[in-house]
This record gives structure tokens, sequence and C-alpha cells, in this order.
């Protein structure tokens, strides 16, 4: 089985239509068809900052309807919202999402509206993804990731983003969203994966891709060390767009145990599920 922990539905390049088309939840299943992947989870988007526009929860609760065998849907609020907290009771009670996120704004990782948001998760015992900017929710060493790893130990919070694999390598100033070359060892995540058994690591995208394939030997210890925190996934949220997960999945020089546990049983494990 493949899950793929992170991806997306929806009209997400808005400066690029119609010559880019929004990506629907039947193009999103006919791909992964055609790739191999059995289940994805659905992530909304719904904080303003980003430029690559909104999907609302109940657009991914809609598509998880019409393909119940082949979507898990997630929730997420913005933290500004009145009425977000009683939302997320709202999402889990009544439309049965599995997560929340894609959780990521432009205020402080560790904000007090953000907190609000993660102890309701605690709540809910909903795993949070979270997409760490360059610019956006954290510092150097990740400070205020780990104040949260600390307060709301019970939450398993699931890393994705620039800002956040940039932290593998010691010499990390987040300066640098794609860092080339050999990671330094001793950096942030590292740290913060030692010490905190709620932390996980999202593969996805673009700024996974890199941390794993920028310094190989480096990075086959780093999944040997933390395989049973690692979850596939490839951040497919435009048509067309290229995402070399699979291929790299498949060619990893590991053992089958640890194939299986990144692409599907650790994401099985998290959200509870029986597939």
């Amino acid at each position: 089985m493949l899950i793929d922990f992170h991806a997306h539905i929806g009209n997400l390049a808005r400066e690029s239509y119609p010559e880019r088309p929004p990506l629907t939840a039947e193009a999103l299943v006919d791909r992964m068809n055609r790739y191999g992947i059995d289940v994805a989870c659905l992530l909304p988007l719904e904080s303003p900052e980003g430029g690559w526009g909104y999907c609302l929860t109940e657009d991914v609760v809609a598509a998880r309807d019409k393909y119940p065998e082949r979507f898990i849907a997630f929730c997420c609020v913005d933290p500004r919202y009145p009425n977000a907290e009683h939302l997320i009771d709202v999402f889990v009670t009544r439309y049965g999402c599995r997560g929340f996120g894609e959780h990521v704004n432009s205020l402080p990782f560790d904000d007090p509206m953000n907190r609000r948001l993660y102890a309701k998760c605690a709540e809910h015992d909903l795993p949070i993804v979270f997409g760490d900017d360059l610019g956006a929710f954290d510092e150097p060493g990740l400070p205020r990731l780990e104040a949260c790893l600390r307060e709301f130990s019970e939450v398993i919070f699931c890393g994705h983003g620039p800002g956040f694999w940039s932290a593998i390598s010691a010499d990390d100033d987040r300066t640098v969203a794609y860092p080339k070359g050999p990671i330094k060892p001793g950096g942030a995540l590292e740290r913060l994966l030692e010490k905190y058994e709620n932390l996980y690591c999202d593969l996805s995208a673009g700024s996974g891709y890199n941390a794993m394939t920028r310094d190989p030997e480096y990075a086959l210890g780093f999944i040997e060390r933390w395989w049973p925190r690692l979850l596939w996934g490839t951040d497919y949220c435009l048509v067309g767009q290229e995402t070399p997960h699979v291929r790299w999945l498949k060619d990893l020089p590991v053992s089958d145990e640890i194939k299986e546990a990144i692409g599907a049983a650790n994401a099985r494990r998290i959200l509870r599920l029986e597939v």
C-alpha cells in the first residue's frame, strides 16, 4: 500500500488560470491510479498569506465523500477566525476529519492564536501537518516549534516546508529555501527528533525531496535512524506538476519494512486507520 500523506485539490494556481486549470478530485484520482498511490490525505488551505489560493475544508470533505476509498479528509482553520475552535469540533464530529492541516500562516508558530488550535487538536487526537516557510513561523534552531512540542506533548506535529527541512543541517540560518551540498551533522531537526517523540517529518514537496537528495549518504543514515517517524507524500497540487517522490521511494536502498513504514504504515498508525 502507498499513502500520500500530503495532497491538495482546488484552484491553487490562480495567477496561471486558465492556462493551468484547477486540480479536481477526479484528476487527482486518475494521477493516483497512474502512479500506484492507493490513498491520499487531502489538506485544505484556509489562511490568506499563501499566493496559491484557497481550498476549504468543506471542499476536501466533499471529495472524500465522492471517493471514500481513496481520500482521507483533513480539516484546517485560520487561527484568526473567531470561531476557529468550534469549527474544528464540527469538522471532526460531523465530517469525520482525521488530521489538521495544512497549517501555514505568517504568525509565530507559538503565537497564542496558533496554540489554541493545537490545544483543540489535542482534544481530538488530530495530528498536525504544518508548513514552515522561511519567512514565517520560526527562527534558526526552531525554538518556537520546540516550545510547542514540549507544551503539547500529546499532539503529533508533522513538519514540512523549506524552513523545516533546511534545519536538517547544523549550518542552517533560514536564508536559503533549498540548500545544496553536504549536510552538516548536528542540525536542529535531528536534535528535536531525539528529544521529542511527537515530532514527525513530512517528506513531500521540493523541500523534503531536496533534503533527502542533496547529500545521499547523510540522508540514508537519517532515514535509517528515523524511519518510524517519516511520512511519504508528494504535495501534488497543480495539474502537470512533477513529483519525483514515487521513484525516489521505489529506488531507496533500504529494507521493505522501512519502505512500507514510510509509504503507509506510519500514516496508518498516527491516523488510526484500518486500511
